[in-house]
């Protein structure tokens, strides 16, 4: 059985979700990424980074959650935060357009860092589906049970909390809207920013100034416009 003092996550998160740590499936998840390991797998990110996002937002602190499917899978981009590289690697061609949406929407200028912690500390929860993944192998780990824990983490927050942002982009995110209460909570749905598709309906879609105006509505804080 997994010791819960060992896992490295905030003490909030680790609370609401200790049911989900005593689970088989995560045992299984804990084995799975020790047999990579003794396999001489390289896999992204870094254990320290596994549950950035967890540890960069409090459960206490959500305010918007953006969903993505796995972490990048080449050295020193993935650190934990969906959509967000760590800073002096190439950029990846979905976060430019983010960028560029952020900029047309709200007038931010586009930045020079790519790392996204600045938002997960404002209360952007950047979730990936999938928490792991092989070395230049995207979705490798998808079959591995993460996304057991993580519908129990959106379900989890979705009745716990109130009046919360959920960013869906792309088919696969929206395919969890049925774990969102959206009878209390705002669902923005878009193609995904992708390259090939995010001039389908993703420029134009306006998720930050529609974020911020709900919270605002809801009598909370938007996220800051100008910190990126």
């Amino acid at each position: 059985m997994i010791d819960i003092s060992s896992i490295q996550i905030e003490e909030s998160r680790k609370a609401i979700l200790a049911d989900e740590f005593c689970k088989q499936y995560f045992e299984d998840i804990k084995t799975f990424l020790k047999k990579e390991k003794s396999d001489w797998q390289t896999v992204f990110p870094a254990w320290k980074d596994m549950f950035n996002a967890f540890n960069k937002t409090p459960f206490a602190q959500v305010k918007v959650v953006i969903l993505g499917q796995d972490p990048y899978h080449w050295y020193w981009e993935a650190h934990g935060l969906c959509f967000s590289v760590q800073n002096g690697v190439r950029i990846p061609p979905s976060l430019q357009n983010i960028y560029k949406e952020l900029n047309a929407d709200l007038w931010i200028e586009i930045p020079k860092t790519w790392n996204l912690s600045s938002r997960a500390e404002q209360g952007v929860f950047l979730l990936n589906a999938t928490l792991t993944v092989r070395q230049d192998q995207p979705n490798s780990h998808k079959g591995i049970w993460w996304q057991i824990f993580t519908d129990a983490v959106i379900r989890n927050l979705s009745d716990k909390k109130d009046h919360l942002v959920f960013i869906l982009r792309g088919a696969f995110a929206q395919q969890k809207e049925s774990l969102i209460d959206s009878s209390k909570h705002l669902i923005i749905k878009s193609p995904h920013p992708s390259p090939f598709s995010a001039h389908s309906g993703f420029f134009g879609s306006k998720p930050f100034s529609r974020a911020n105006q709900w919270l605002e509505e809801q009598g909370e804080e938007g996220i800051e416009r100008k910190v990126c």
